[in-house]
């Protein structure tokens, strides 16, 4: 960890989408004694159980899996379709509930990855989406109103963004932001806070979820593609500003990119005040600084974690919760003087930084983003659905206590992070630590696989059994219900 940094003042709990941040130091000193112990997995007879599970009440899933390896690699289009021991196939999402195609109904804490802030199908959005289908269908390749409407609402909800370029995901909107960060300060190197995701363009295929990681998942992409990607590690600013140091006798950095809750929506947290030493740097070294808001875009405050920090980055990337579920959820915004670089159209012969997108603004899309804002404005649902994730955390930790488990709850809002294998969370520091946590990467890897599927014969819903989104659906009750389940399945470890 660095050196202590100055005091933050963060929103008051009552007006928050994240009610408090969590005391950082401490939870790595559990991320540390976690990883410093012999995992902690299912009993062995608990987890043939489990899979009995899959086995009798998942045919049709499994069915529907074998089918799917024929023509699908792997048998999975989309990395978040849980696949141990197979994906199950849903067959209706509404609310906080998915039902399978073998009629088997599970609480949803995946939502989708995180875009569905208001639960799964929304009636309000599903009605706006219906009505331009009928009038207008999908996309008509010209300029519509609600491509208008959604990029002034969401100008006048991030404190930060004068203009907006909407793209198909949060990918294209990653490699529009570098492109963009290029373009206007004329400079070629990126710095990205490691163990972050950010896409799987070529560029940013660097430092994946584990810092220190540099190429370890780049195969098939050529090493020139990230030879202008720098990484640096979360929370200390001290090798920060050396990397920028260096780079400024060789030509300067375009632009440093973070998870403004830490990499992988906050598995490794940051300090509450490293978003604003970040812009600092920024502006010492004339760096643009580009907040990756595809997770905290709206889940943390309508105004993202920028409005939640009061630190204004010079581009933001959102995606997820943009279009509340409904595809083509991706969009580039920031400072009027940086976006006026993306200027499109066939006439334009200025300088500019190019994307494109048939499918883009499409009308579906549009609707959809503008009334699932409007509703969530509306119902306060960033902050309903943080009280949800503090009640889930909450519940979780006195499970875990109760029964003597090391595993480690703890929440950034609607975001609710449970380490059971901390797989995530190995040391990556130097070469021979590298070495050492591939190996032991397996095995904890496993038992976060086995955890996941432990859940979901439990009817537990989760992102890959260690991340559980919350939603404005998930009252009460709901919360009460799951944390049964969680309870059961640590019964059995």
């Amino acid at each position: 960890m660095n050196k202590p940094l100055d005091p933050i003042t963060l929103p008051a709990a009552a007006d928050a989408a994240v009610s408090q941040w969590p005391d950082v130091d401490s939870l790595y000193r559990r991320f540390d004694a976690l990883v410093k112990q012999p995992i902690r997995p299912l009993k062995r007879e608990a987890l043939n159980k489990v899979m009995g599970y899959f086995d009798e009440r998942c045919q049709g899933s499994k069915r529907l899996a074998e089918e799917a390896k024929k023509f699908i690699p792997g048998g999975v289009q989309h990395n978040l379709a849980f696949n141990h021991p197979f994906p199950l196939a849903i067959a209706q999402a509404k609310g906080a509930h998915l039902t399978d195609v073998d009629g088997n109904r599970y609480i949803d804490f995946l939502q989708a990855g995180g875009p569905t802030l208001l639960g799964s199908n929304h009636p309000a959005i599903r009605e706006q989406v219906n009505r331009i289908l009928d009038d207008c269908g999908p996309v008509t390749g010209l300029l519509h109103e609600y491509e208008v409407k959604l990029a002034q609402l969401v100008c006048d909800v991030m404190p930060s963004v004068d203009m907006v370029r909407l793209l198909g995901s949060g990918t294209e909107a990653v490699m529009a932001a570098v492109r963009l960060a290029r373009a206007y300060t004329g400079k070629k190197w990126v710095i990205k806070i490691g163990g972050a995701y950010h896409g799987w363009s070529d560029q940013l295929v660097y430092g994946m979820r584990l810092p220190g990681t540099g190429r370890l998942e780049a195969v098939g992409i050529p090493r020139g593609a990230t030879a202008n990607t720098q990484e640096s590690p979360p929370n200390n600013l001290d090798a920060l500003r050396r990397r920028l140091q260096i780079n400024r006798l060789r030509g300067g950095t375009a632009a440093i990119m973070v998870e403004p809750f830490g990499p992988e929506s906050g598995t490794r947290p940051v300090h509450p005040d490293f978003n604003r030493q970040l812009r600092k740097l920024c502006d010492e070294f004339d760096a643009l600084l580009i907040f990756d808001e595809v997770v905290t875009g709206f889940r943390a405050g309508m105004g993202g974690a920028q409005g939640y920090f009061n630190v204004m980055p010079d581009i933001t990337v959102l995606g997820k919760c943009l279009t509340g579920g409904y595809p083509m959820a991706g969009a580039i915004g920031g400072r009027k003087d940086v976006m006026q670089l993306l200027a499109g159209g066939i006439g334009t012969t200025a300088r500019r930084a190019f994307v494109g997108g048939t499918l883009s603004a499409n009308p579906l899309s549009c609707v959809a983003g503008y009334y699932a804002l409007i509703e969530a404005r509306k119902l306060n649902a960033p902050a309903l659905a943080g009280r949800a994730g503090d009640r889930m955390r909450k519940g979780l930790e006195e499970i875990i206590n109760r029964r003597g488990l090391p595993y480690v709850a703890y929440n950034l809002g609607s975001i609710v992070h449970l380490q059971t294998s901390g797989v995530l969370l190995l040391d990556t520091s130097n070469p021979l630590k590298l070495l050492r946590a591939r190996n032991e990467a397996k095995s904890r890897k496993h038992m976060m696989e086995e955890m996941g599927a432990a859940y979901t014969a439990h009817g537990l819903i989760t992102l890959a059994g260690s991340r559980i989104y919350t939603s404005l659906a998930d009252t009460d009750d709901v919360i009460d219900d799951a944390l049964e389940r969680f309870d059961a399945v640590f019964k059995l470890v």
